[in-house]
């Protein structure tokens, strides 16, 4: 019988927390323990690596997702587990899980059979705190501008132009758009309002762009929290926020310490989702981990269309980043999807439908390569699997001049992973990497946001009724237009309709909405229906978990 990842987990011979840091060369006096298996690294000690050389990045994305799973998180641990294996110095950097996934549709995110972090039930749950402080320091700013209005409102915001919306990280589509303030002049004003998932927090995307303390105060003060009557913008910094809210996110900021099954680093701190936000960890915790590391494998969330675009177009943007590698993950089970097949199906062979979908991992390949970084292939290898079907996406990778190579890992760990390891050091070691952004930071938003979709998603063009685009007009009039953009779409699909498949192309991409994120210093450009606080699905996950008589928590994942 195949033992489930939280039974393999729980036989995990964990070494102290203070141990894998050691043999980063970290002091025991440096790490803050939440228990044995789990530490914050203090920002006192990562200032103390201002002056080390950064060892290489190496970035993990993927084809588009299906619900067939493609296994990024899981790759990037094997990968890291078989470079260490190879007697590489590597960590793995990886975002923190939402609880809205964990209880909704995807499950957790700790990477899955022989190749997670560990503690898992902790990670996916309520780790170190970090989402909740996340969460408590939004609800804050929200708090103080509702009180700022009740007592003076001197700057005259406009209670009909106030942005800036409450945050929970859990699923919950009753909470999208609701009236605040309502029982009379002791409640407040009423005013409508709504809430997002945590994840989607400017506050999450600063936390997760900021290098230090007083970058994070300061990035804090520049929200744009709404506009006075006449339509000037009013920030954090006008209702007196940002100092309690970096005070609530002091020690969050420091990023978390964990361990692969096989006892190597994991660094996880941050957990912006890509569908809807900017996707990638912390810049500190990457930084930290290259300055301590010689190898660090790092993820953007979703396929590569999403995830990577904005890893290379916001991360690496704000922080000087220079990945070496770009790994695509693929999976057999995921081609046959992209290729027609319905998942009832997936356990069949179906060479043809493999053929037809390889043009979805096809146009991830071509997107990750304007780039200027190297690509390689990982092949997240399932059971089911045949061997004409691997042999295709071996042949179809070739024709793009790349390798690529079949992944045991959930079965075997990092030595099921060792091949792809050795060609991640072969192109990082000689490597020939020219990275560079997609766009100019002078290009316009509006020009910005149609290369992303036509380059990217394959669009024809971008479309917008005249209120979106004199609000891109407006951005640029007051300052903004220098910023990045952050298409917030579907994940499943390269354009904004979830059951087109493949690589489509000749579509439109329709732009509903524009956030700014002035803290964080990008444009969000929410198109077609996506939806920044999701709803559960029929049968969430959350019906399979409970505590058995051990004390022990089943079903998480």
């Amino acid at each position: 019988m195949v033992k489930q990842d939280i039974e393999i987990a729980r036989e995990a011979s964990l070494r102290p927390i203070l141990e894998i840091g050691a043999e980063l060369g970290i002091p025991s006096a440096s790490l803050v323990p939440y228990g044995h298996t789990k530490a914050k690294i203090s920002l006192d000690y990562i200032d103390s690596l201002a002056d080390r050389p950064q060892g290489k990045l190496i970035l993990m994305t993927a084809m588009s997702p299906t619900p067939a799973g493609e296994g990024k998180t899981t790759v990037a641990i094997g990968l890291t587990d078989a470079l260490n294996r190879l007697g590489k110095k590597a960590s793995v950097c990886l975002r923190e899980p939402s609880l809205g996934p964990c209880f909704g549709l995807k499950g957790g995110a700790a990477g899955g059979g022989y190749a997670q972090v560990v503690p898992m039930e902790d990670i996916n749950l309520h780790f170190t705190g970090d989402m909740h402080a996340i969460g408590a320091a939004h609800n804050l700013l929200a708090a103080m501008i509702d009180n700022y209005v009740h007592w003076s409102n001197e700057v005259r915001l406009d209670l009909r132009r106030v942005t800036w919306r409450r945050v929970v990280d859990i699923n919950d589509r009753q909470l999208r758009q609701i009236v605040t303030g309502i029982g009379g002049p002791a409640n407040g004003y009423p005013m409508e309002g709504g809430f997002d998932i945590t994840v989607a927090s400017e506050v999450m995307a600063i936390f997760c762009l900021s290098r230090n303390l007083e970058d994070l105060q300061q990035r804090l003060s520049n929200i744009v929290i709404g506009y006075t009557r006449d339509d000037e913008p009013v920030t954090a910094s006008e209702v007196k926020a940002p100092g309690a809210m970096t005070a609530l996110l002091k020690d969050a900021l420091a990023p978390n310490l964990v361990q692969t099954l096989e006892n190597n680093p994991a660094f996880i701190h941050g957990g912006p989702f890509a569908n809807i936000a900017h996707g990638c960890n912390s810049i500190i915790a990457t930084e930290t981990a290259l300055k301590l590391s010689d190898y660090v494998v790092t993820e953007a969330g979703f396929g590569a269309d999403l995830g990577a675009e904005k890893f290379f177009d916001i991360k690496c943007r704000k922080s000087g980043l220079k990945p070496s590698v770009a790994v695509i993950v693929a999976t057999v089970r995921a081609l046959k999807m992209h290729g027609g097949v319905a998942k009832a199906d997936l356990g069949a062979g179906n060479l043809g439908a493999v053929k037809k979908g390889l043009e979805n991992l096809g146009r991830h390949i071509r997107n990750t390569g304007q780039f200027g970084v190297p690509v390689v292939v990982a092949i997240n290898h399932f059971s089911g699997d045949h061997t004409d079907e691997i042999d295709a996406i071996k042949a179809y990778a070739e024709q793009f001049g790349i390798e690529a190579h079949v992944c045991t890992h959930w079965a075997n760990g990092g030595a099921g992973t060792e091949g792809l390891a050795r060609a991640v050091l072969q192109l990082s070691d000689n490597s020939s990497s020219q990275f560079h952004t997609l766009y100019d930071d002078d290009l316009s938003l509006w020009e910005k946001t149609r290369l992303v979709a036509r380059t990217i998603y394959g669009a024809d063009d971008i479309i917008a009724d005249k209120k979106i685009q004199d609000q891109f007009a407006q951005f640029e009039r007051e300052g903004y237009g220098h910023f990045p953009v952050c298409l917030a779409k579907t994940q499943y699909s390269f354009s904004t309709d979830p059951q087109l498949m493949g690589a489509p192309g000749n579509h439109k991409v329709p732009i509903r909405e524009l956030v700014l994120a002035a803290g964080a210093e990008f444009l969000v450009v929410v198109c077609g229906s996506i939806m920044r606080m999701p709803g559960l699905p029929r049968e969430p996950a959350a019906n399979n978990i409970f505590v058995n008589e051990q004390g022990q928590i089943e079903g998480l994942f």
